[in-house]
Parts: C-alpha cells; sequence; structure tokens
C-alpha cells in the first residue's frame, strides 16, 4: 500500500486531535504507530493512553511554553535537533507504518526546526509509510510537497474569552 504525506495546519483547534483520531484508526486496523511531538514537554491526558495502546510516543520539548520567538530558550533549541536526529532515525528504520510528526511545522515559526529539514523527512519517507505532519504556519513548501493538506480554520474559540487549555479537553 503507498503511504501520503498529510499536513494539518492552520489557527484552529484540532490538529493534533485529527492526527489521534488517525492513529487510533491505524491501530485499529494493526498498523504500527509512532509519534513524535516537537515543542511540547507538558503533560496531556492523550498521552498514557496512546501508549497503554502500543503507541511510541517521544517527546522533543521542554514545560517552557513558547508563544513567540523571544521565548525560545538553548534546551528548546537542542531538543528540537534531537528530535529532529531522532525521527530521520524512525523514518529510515521502516519500522513503523504511521508516523505523526506533531507541531513539527510550527517549529520552522520558531526557528527550531527548517523547512529543508521537514522536506528532507517528506523525501527520506519510505513509499508505504503514511506521515502526518502538525502544526500552525506549515511553510508553503511543506504544504505544495504534501499530498494532502488540511487547514483548521479558527471562527471562534472560548479562549478568547479568558478560558485556559482543560482537563480532558484541551490537555
Amino acid at each position: 500500500m503507498k503511504g501520503y504525506t498529510h499536513v494539518y495546519t492552520g489557527n484552529g483547534k484540532g490538529k493534533t486531535t485529527a492526527s489521534i483520531g488517525l492513529i487510533v484508526r491505524a491501530l485499529g486496523n494493526g498498523l504500527k504507530v509512532y509519534m513524535g511531538q516537537f515543542m511540547k514537554g507538558q503533560k496531556y491526558g492523550e498521552l498514557d493512553t496512546l501508549e497503554k495502546l502500543g503507541v511510541l510516543v517521544e517527546r522533543f520539548g521542554t514545560e517552557n511554553c513558547i508563544i513567540s520567538p523571544e521565548h525560545i530558550t538553548d534546551l528548546d533549541i537542542a531538543k528540537a535537533k534531537e528530535g529532529y536526529k531522532k525521527v530521520e532515525a524512525i523514518l529510515l528504520s521502516k519500522k513503523y507504518d504511521l508516523i505523526v510528526l506533531d507541531e513539527i511545522c510550527v517549529s520552522t515559526y520558531f526557528n527550531l526546526i527548517t523547512k529543508e529539514e521537514i522536506l528532507h523527512l517528506m523525501e527520506i519517507k519510505p513509499k508505504e509509510t503514511e506521515l502526518i505532519l502538525t502544526g500552525r504556519y506549515a511553510p508553503k513548501e511543506v504544504m505544495e510537497s504534501a499530498d494532502l493538506v488540511t487547514e483548521m480554520k479558527e471562527i471562534k474559540h472560548y479562549y478568547d474569552c479568558g478560558v485556559m487549555a482543560r482537563k480532558g479537553i484541551e490537555r
């Protein structure tokens, strides 16, 4: 079976959630799944569930909440570079049918990963592997090279009224 490259981007909620839905579907069909999360070091409720389901989830971020490029630390950069090397090896291993690289697209906005590095990962993807790239601000060249691009568009969000991320819903 041929594998395709998906990009889930945009300012709306649901990019990671959509990729996790695809993970559940893949697991239900006996596929082997890997998830690498860039820029995330905080605890999210889905992580325990995914690990119980047999998904290898690796995180390449810190507890640092990055909201602008000025918030980047040397540790954030080191974690992203470590993650890039790790997912490159994961792709080359051909051990997984579905690989999700969560928040890798927004990592380019914060200069943690370059668009050329993402394009390289897309190029080395085994032809039978499904590759999912998530995150805001997906580079134009990445979207052009992908097989499927979905933009999550924010129409209205309760965050604008001061509601922070809630346990079990956003984290």
